[in-house]
């Protein structure tokens, strides 16, 4: 449950970001985002292995915990783009 609000969350604040800003600068604030996120996710990952997990547990979590907001962002920032 913890993963999919944390994708959740992902998701909302990659959507928030990418409708706010103007469309000459929807470039940087996917990077920006993404460099965000992966930051965030790194914390996350960092916490699980203090808490003694091992990182074979917790890389395939965390692929899908960055990978999916990211892709999101970068899509809509694709699809912005195109229309």
């Amino acid at each position: 449950m913890r993963t999919l609000i944390i994708i959740a969350i992902g998701l909302v604040l990659a959507i928030a970001l990418l409708r706010v800003v103007p469309a000459p600068h929807r470039t940087w604030a996917a990077g920006l985002f993404t460099l965000a996120w992966l930051a965030a996710c790194a914390w996350n990952l960092r916490t699980g292995l203090s808490h003694g997990y091992t990182l074979a547990e917790e890389l395939p979590i965390h692929a899908a915990l960055f990978g999916i907001p990211a892709l999101v962002a970068w899509g809509l920032w694709w699809w912005a783009r195109r229309g």
